[in-house]
């Protein structure tokens, strides 16, 4: 669909969770609402803390910008803001900023009469952040178990996390998660190449259609999920991906925390082995 069709499409009233017309309005080709205003304002907001953060620290290099949770004794109180609060507020300040623009693109979805399938898809991964940030440290009894904000320390987070229990590859929930993940750019980059394949034939031979992408799978593989089941079947893998990255690090401490590998005991004294 053409942008300008599309536009006339797009400014249409209503469709607002909050605010009504007030805040019903574009800036150029960027529609607004009360979600969008809270987004700006809570981006803002956060990315000055970060700046402030480096300002503190000495470096404005961005592979070197740290900014750490509480330390662990200050468990789930308030910090002082060169102590933790800074990473606090940011959190504070992301949070806001992800739901508010999960919940514009909610209104964008009603404004346009379709479902709500994107603020939902989005929601997974805002899910996955509060988990880490939120969610597990409550469980854990401290805010000084989420992760830092910055490249260099956010990588050295992970990997010592991934040592606290040994072989983090063994936790169950993150062999699904990483089996989803590349299963999603298989299936994807698969049927993205099949759909420039057909729409960029060699010269002199007329484009292809969706039949024969689908002869192609069929004997390819002897079966095709078809034009619209490809990207049902991408959200799905896309999703789970998601999902499952969250469970594999909400378990690992609050509910397991001994080393992966020793997770695998049950499998070994099954009674198929005696």
């Amino acid at each position: 669909m053409a942008m300008l069709t599309f536009e006339r499409k797009y400014r249409v009233r209503g469709g607002t969770l909050v605010g009504g017309d007030l805040f019903d309005f574009w800036i150029g080709p960027f529609w607004i609402g009360f979600f969008g205003i809270t987004t700006a304002f809570f981006t803002f907001i956060g990315v000055g803390l970060i700046l402030m953060g480096a300002s503190i620290q000495g470096t404005f290099n961005p592979w070197l910008i740290n900014i750490p949770p509480p330390d662990l004794a200050y468990g789930l109180r308030l910090a002082p803001m060169r102590e933790g609060g800074l990473w606090q507020a940011i959190t504070v300040c992301a949070i806001g900023a992800f739901v508010s623009w999960a919940l514009r693109q909610a209104e964008i979805s009603r404004k346009l009469g379709m479902g709500y399938h994107v603020p939902i898809a989005y929601g997974v991964a805002v899910f996955a952040y509060i988990t880490l940030v939120v969610f597990r440290p409550i469980l854990m009894g401290a805010w000084g178990h989420g992760f830092p904000y910055g490249i260099w320390s956010h990588l050295d987070w992970v990997s010592n996390v991934g040592y606290q229990h040994l072989h983090f590859h063994y936790n169950p929930a993150h062999m699904l998660a990483v089996t989803f993940f590349f299963t999603t750019v298989l299936a994807l980059s698969m049927h993205g190449g099949l759909v420039l394949s057909a729409l960029n034939p060699p010269k002199g031979e007329p484009v292809k259609t969706a039949e024969h992408e689908n002869t192609y799978f069929r004997d390819l593989i002897g079966y095709s999920i078809g034009t619209l089941g490809i990207h049902r079947l991408g959200l799905f893998l896309a999703l789970s991906a998601g999902f499952w990255s969250a469970v594999c690090i909400i378990i690992s401490g609050p509910f397991w925390t001994r080393g992966w590998p020793e997770w695998w005991g049950w499998w070994l004294n099954m009674p198929i082995w005696k």
